[in-house]
């Protein structure tokens, strides 16, 4: 689903979307659950900040 909401976006949108963002496209998510949504989001801009390490 993250994937989803940084496909078409340039590097500094993407590295805009929240954690919020992420559990309101998926319909909101139970409180034992949002660990999940966290995940996805903090590996994308992890993703997103070697990439930019690497492309120096």
């Amino acid at each position: 689903m993250v994937t989803e909401l940084a496909k078409g976006k340039t590097i500094k949108e993407a590295k805009q979307i929240s954690l919020k963002d992420v559990a309101g496209e998926l319909g909101g998510l139970p409180p034992i659950k949002m660990h999940c949504s966290n995940m996805a989001a903090d590996a994308l801009h992890k993703a997103i900040e070697d990439y930019l390490q690497k492309s120096k």
